[in-house]
């Protein structure tokens, strides 16, 4: 465990203080506990030597003041070391996490990292203090206790170096199970936590179903799976609790027996045996604590293994010599399978986007959309074939020159709680008040702000949640239009949104393809971007089945003409009503019957 502790910390002087000052603590406890063999032999022969007690007496002292002084420090040290330890390992693992793919960063990755750097990192920094030092403690005074009596009487010493390697042994197993335990116990608390949120978030739901007490059925089976498993847990602790009890009681009952045997045999003077017998109670009570620290030992492991998964994860491959310089903004596949996992996302897709042009992407979900303007950005690495930005593999590309030619919007726009102008200069925090109106205006936003009541000032809350999605998309694409990047990917953006917002935000994204040095690619259903377009590459089960201008391609029998008069057909639908006279006489005063129906 303290190897493991050792090589995650980058700077642990701290923590070498700490376990240097509780070593020599506990080294020091025990020879004082071992002054008393000296002292009672002193005291009591037959003629007691004041004088000879005395000079022990006042060694003894003196290893007392030293004692209480160096205990004094521990605390201070050990708190100032659990506070640097967490700050420096928060640091690690954030500027780890800066250089993982874009593409790691899936919904459950995403909260466990958020625990792992908040929860987790706080926990283990405490427990290095609360738990390591007293195990150090609890295994070096017995170490010297035992050597002590085995300098005084070799054969009383035997049960309990017997009992060292046998007890470590079986709280080493003991360690095992509680870490096991606690990740099964940790998996449980992650359902119960989810569905429980679940449980708050669909309170109209349950309430209308008569549910508001008890919950769905998935939180009550989260809640007995967490029963189960917590049940099951502390059964697996149980044995090996019990025996590492059973082995330092059976090393401390031989002791005793051995040691009234020896004296009743007249080979141990009494002093001696008096002195052992106390020493053998010393060695039992901190070695025996450290039962007590076998769970929080175990609970410790497991944090360090949530942390070491994160800082496990591979960065991104860097070149040997990276390109620093993007020389246009065409991109280019040549022949890219790429897979998640098992499953095949693109499979020997060549597709080209020359620059100053806007391609839309368009076919079925699933069909590999997404995955081709994640590649373009290098959230992953391909699997085969290459994928290219101004003539260069992205792979080639220092990763921070790539992406400041790079920017996304994404379907769901993620804002931060401050204000809107706040919010848009992230692509650009030197830009001037000019540019910003400029980006602003561009994207369609300043009709927004203009409505809003603070204007620029407007806070948007956290995630964004005080505009409406229409909104958001705006303040996105207006980052795009102030970092000024050379290649902008599009993922679904008008998707979800009212007329009059998607009308704003597809008017935003074809004022985008207007710079001649600037690629768009898009993902789009919407008429108006689509016609905008300069090519539509449509993609079916991960291939390539159709690439060409919009109007082209509405001439042919493909999948984009398809779609695009299925997107035509369902748009021109109406909710119509309609009064059924029969029903409206049959109903008397209870009013006309009112049929509704949904016509092309």
């Amino acid at each position: 465990m303290i190897r493991r502790l050792w090589r995650l910390w980058p700077s642990p002087g701290l923590l070498v203080r700490l376990w240097l000052l509780t070593a020599v603590l506990a080294v020091l406890q025990g020879l004082l506990l071992g002054l008393l063999v000296p002292v009672l032999r002193a005291l009591l022969r037959p003629e007691p030597d004041f004088g000879a007690a005395t000079g022990w007496l006042v060694l003894g002292s003196a290893g007392l003041l030293a004692y209480c002084l160096l205990s004094a420090l521990v605390a201070p040290v050990g708190f100032a070391a659990s506070m640097e330890l967490a700050v420096q390992l928060r640091r690690r693992l954030m500027g780890h996490v800066t250089t993982l793919p874009l593409g790691w960063f899936t919904a459950d990755r995403k909260s466990h990292f958020v625990r792992t750097v908040t929860n987790i990192t706080g926990e283990l920094a405490q427990l290095t203090f609360v738990i390591i030092a007293p195990a150090i403690t609890g295994l070096l005074v017995p170490i010297t206790v035992v050597s002590v009596i085995a300098v005084v009487d070799w054969r009383l010493a035997i049960p309990l170096l017997v009992c060292l390697p046998a007890g470590l042994l079986v709280l080493r197993q003991t360690r095992r199970t509680v870490a096991e335990v606690s990740a099964a116990m940790e998996v449980g608390g992650n359902a119960v936590a989810g569905r429980a949120l679940e449980f708050g978030r669909a309170q109209p739901v349950l309430r209308a179903a008569g549910l508001a007490a008890t919950g769905g059925v998935r939180l009550r089976e989260a809640l007995d799976l967490h029963r189960l498993r917590y049940r099951r847990g502390l059964r697996r602790m149980l044995v090996p609790e019990l025996a590492f009890s059973a082995v330092v009681a059976t090393a401390y009952v031989a002791t005793v027996l051995l040691g009234t045997g020896f004296l009743l045999d007249g080979t141990l003077p009494a002093a001696d045996a008096v002195a052992l017998l106390v020493l053998a109670v010393r060695f039992v009570e901190p070695f025996g604590g450290l039962g007590g620290h076998a769970s929080g030992l175990g609970a410790m492991e497991y944090l360090v293994t949530c942390v070491e998964d994160v800082l496990r994860t591979r960065a991104l491959p860097a070149a040997p010599h990276p390109v620093r310089a993007v020389p246009h903004a065409g991109i280019e596949f040549t022949a890219v399978s790429f897979s998640y996992g098992a499953t095949r996302a693109l499979a020997d897709v060549s597709l080209r986007c020359e620059p100053g042009t806007t391609t839309a992407l368009v076919g079925a979900s699933g069909s590999g959309k997404t995955t081709v303007t994640r590649l373009v950005a290098r959230f992953f690495d391909v699997d085969s074939g290459s994928v290219a930005v101004g003539g260069v593999d992205v792979r080639d590309y220092d990763h921070t020159a790539l992406t400041a030619q790079i920017a996304i919007v994404f379907q769901d726009v993620y804002l931060f709680d401050t204000t809107i102008e706040e919010n848009i200069r992230l692509a650009r925090p030197d830009a001037s008040q000019a540019e910003v109106l400029a980006a602003a205006r561009a994207a369609q936003l300043d009709e927004v702000i203009d409505r809003l009541p603070a204007g620029w000032r407007t806070q948007v809350g956290e995630g964004g949640a005080q505009l409406s999605g229409g909104e958001r998309q705006r303040v996105s694409i207006a980052r795009a239009f102030l970092k000024n990047a050379r290649i902008v990917l599009i993922d679904e953006a008008a998707s979800a949104l009212d007329p009059e917002n998607e009308a704003a935000v597809s008017r935003a994204i074809a004022t985008l393809g207007d710079d001649p040095a600037r690629t768009v690619v898009v993902i789009a259903h919407s008429p108006a971007t689509l016609r905008a377009a300069d090519q539509i590459i449509t993609l079916d089960g991960g291939r390539v089945a159709e690439c060409g201008p919009p109007a082209e391609l509405l001439r042919t029998e493909g999948i984009f003409a398809r779609l695009s008069r299925q997107h035509e057909h369902t748009r021109s639908w109406r909710i119509s009503a309609r009064t059924d006279p029969a029903r409206h006489q049959a109903a008397g005063d209870a009013g006309p019957s009112v049929e509704t129906s949904v016509s092309p």
